[in-house]
């Protein structure tokens, strides 16, 4: 059995002490998490023994977040370590990632901040448990891009393939603009995601640097997504989701793009193989999608409408979109952080693969 993370949180406040390690107890890693109420009490810690990630807030009296990093990454290289705080100051976070912090997590106040800020400490931990060079993370480039926007982070990252070198500049979460060999702006960005190997640095950002990219990093992905599909390319999946287990999956899923989460296909034949993508249950949800589409059917002919054909849905945590096609009920899920406008625009694209 793999030998749970450690995380050791470190905060003043007796509130975040209590609530957090119950959040963080949620993660798939199942990661055991200690706590320390000053940073003294938790430098003692790290030398009695090992942690994987250190969780520090920022603003705390006697010792601050900035002066206890600046003592871990002396004593402690490779501890990979994130700051929880309030503070927005562009000036505390450059200082901090400078300093060799991975990541600068802002505390979250409504739902889907905070999976937001799960999704992103388990990502860490995954990093953890790959080891590697610092700074040199084995995460593909589309989950560190995703990353860095929904930490709302001002950064630049480099990105090298062989010769060739480009950069992405982050700031507050948005990407301004992109550089690549004798390509800029979102040109430069779809070439980026084209390359299938390379490496990657998160560096201090640029604040002087001028915005040239205007649109959301969902649209952007999901144009860069595009254009790759129509270049024949697949360099752009959204990586990290599996078939569901005992699923029979098509060797190009079109499910693969930028913020599905999920998806099925079922025929009508209950016997028939399910084709999924992403799905922990393929037969239960299999059954609900099918049931669903079969309700929605009858509906219409009761109104006198006709059947309709098209359902579309929206839940806490994901859009759902159903359709017929052919002798199947197609099923999709969906980041809830997407547009109602992006996913019926990826939506069209997987039925438009489907029928191909």
């Amino acid at each position: 059995m793999a030998e749970r993370p450690k995380i050791l949180l470190l905060d003043d406040e007796q509130n975040v002490l209590e609530i957090y390690p119950e959040l963080l107890a949620r993660l798939p890693s199942k990661p055991e998490v200690r706590t320390a109420d000053s940073g003294a009490r938790a430098l003692a810690m790290l030398e009695s023994e090992p942690f994987s990630l250190l969780l520090c807030d920022l603003n705390m009296p006697h010792m601050d977040g900035l002066q206890v990093l600046a003592i871990v990454r002396r004593k402690f290289p490779q501890l990979r370590t994130a700051m929880l705080t309030a503070i927005t100051d562009e000036q505390f976070r450059a200082r901090a990632y400078g300093m060799g912090l991975d990541l600068y997590l802002e505390k979250p106040t409504t739902g889907p901040g905070i999976k937001s800020f799960l999704d992103c400490v388990e990502s860490l931990l995954d990093q953890c448990a790959k080891g590697g060079f610092r700074g040199m993370q084995s995460k593909g480039l589309v989950d560190i891009i995703q990353m860095e926007c929904l930490c709302r982070s001002s950064s630049v990252i480099k990105i090298s393939n062989g010769a060739q070198e480009a950069r992405v500049w982050f700031q507050d979460g948005e990407i301004i603009d992109a550089a690549a060999p004798d390509l800029a702006g979102e040109a430069a960005f779809q070439r980026i995601l084209a390359w299938k190997t390379g490496n990657f640095e998160i560096l201090p950002p640029e604040p002087a640097r001028k915005r040239a990219i205007f649109g959301s990093y969902e649209s952007l992905l999901l144009g860069a997504a595009q254009v790759l599909d129509e270049a024949g390319g697949t360099g752009a999946g959204t990586g990290g989701n599996e078939p569901g287990a005992g699923a029979a999956t098509p060797a190009k899923s079109p499910f693969r793009h930028p913020g599905v989460e999920f998806g099925l296909a079922v025929g009508k034949d209950r016997k028939a193989p399910i084709k999924a993508w992403g799905v922990e249950d393929p037969p239960v949800l299999a059954e609900w999608a099918r049931a669903t589409l079969e309700r929605f059917r009858a509906l219409g002919e009761e109104l006198h409408v006709g059947p309709i054909t098209h359902v579309q849905g929206c839940g806490l945590r994901h859009h759902i979109m159903i359709s017929p096609r052919g002798e199947d009920t197609v099923c999709a899920g969906f980041r809830s952080t997407l547009s109602a406008d992006q996913v019926r625009a990826t939506m069209t694209r997987i039925l438009t693969q489907w029928d191909s």
